[in-house]
């Protein structure tokens, strides 16, 4: 799992930029009435606004666990990362494409073009410094997986949330600047309310795909396969243990795991020594993988929890073709 550091380092250089650009853009916009820049605006106001709800889940996440929450909650930064991708769609999104109709229909000639290219330049440069303070802190995370397999099967939506904000951002910079140049050569101020629509549908992508990971998430997705893997090598190697069935787990937050390990003791093991088995296991699998938090060792046949596994893999099944 990344270092919870890092992770804050990447959510603050986000912030820092995007506040910056936020006030240069609405700037900006007053001077040179561009429908872009206004849009642009936006965006870096409402990314602000998600680095600030990133910070808050972080803060909230890290409480210890109580009697209401005995796993903990963990589940918090979830919830705020999903909050973030709505908000992208609803604010980011809407306005952009609110704008961006409106200058279509009814457009205005641009004012202090030059100052559009500085601030565009400019805001460039921000969004690109905190750009790869974000791709750096996912590249840490994603070992040897492909950007794509390492955002589906990340478990801490701080760093792909910020790095898919900043992507979202750099790509509106360009369609801004794209449209207020052909708006500028073509004589034609209705470019940039297009330039407007297209940042719209940029945000609305990155929306989508924010939610339906941070969705996952939130429900509860398992852990990563390498952990479910410590969990039945140890269990396994175990002198007591006849045979281990399987595991199931849980992500209860970036560093939070719940395991459930199914296991056959041996025969002749009286309770007391099934007791200290389960508490041998318990403490090995906690030492080599700390981010599990509760781990449950279930006594069970093979057959029982074969049975199990297939009930699960109908209601999977059932689930994608329902």
């Amino acid at each position: 799992m990344p270092n919870q550091s890092v992770a804050k380092l990447t959510v603050y250089a986000a912030l820092a930029s995007n506040l910056a650009i936020a006030v240069t853009k609405f700037v900006a916009t007053a001077l040179t009435g561009s429908s872009a820049m206004l849009s642009e605006g936006v965006h870096s106001l409402v990314d602000t606004a998600n680095e600030l709800l990133l910070l808050y889940g972080m803060k909230r996440a890290a409480r210890p666990p109580d009697t209401n929450h005995p796993f903990g909650h963990g589940r918090e930064l979830y919830f705020w990362s999903f909050i973030v991708a709505l908000m992208v769609l609803a604010l980011g999104a809407a306005v952009s494409f609110y704008e961006g109709i409106n200058h279509v229909l009814h457009p205005e000639p641009m004012r202090n073009l030059l100052l559009n290219y500085v601030v565009l330049a400019a805001s460039f440069g921000f969004e690109g410094a905190s750009w790869l303070v974000g791709l750096k802190a996912f590249r840490a995370t994603k070992g040897s997986q492909g950007y794509l397999d390492a955002f589906r099967d990340s478990k801490d939506p701080t760093t792909f949330t910020v790095l898919f904000e900043d992507t979202a951002a750099l790509l509106g910079l360009l369609i801004a600047a794209a449209g207020i140049a052909a708006a500028h050569a073509l004589n034609a101020p209705r470019l940039d309310g297009a330039a407007s629509i297209g940042i719209g549908l940029v945000l609305l992508v990155s929306s989508l795909m924010l939610a339906r990971e941070t969705k996952g998430l939130l429900i509860g997705e398992s852990a990563h396969q390498h952990v479910r893997d410590a969990i039945m090598r140890i269990a396994r190697e175990d002198p007591d243990v006849r045979k281990a069935n399987g595991v199931l787990t849980v992500q209860l937050g970036v560093n939070q795991v719940v395991a459930a390990l199914s296991v056959e003791f041996h025969d002749e093991l009286n309770t007391t020594q099934i007791e200290t088995c389960v508490n041998r296991i318990e403490a090995a699998i906690k030492h080599a993988q700390p981010d599990i938090t509760i781990l449950y060792v279930k006594p069970q046949s093979a057959e029982t929890w074969r049975l199990r596994i297939e009930q699960l893999a109908a209601a999977s099944d059932h689930a994608d073709t329902g």
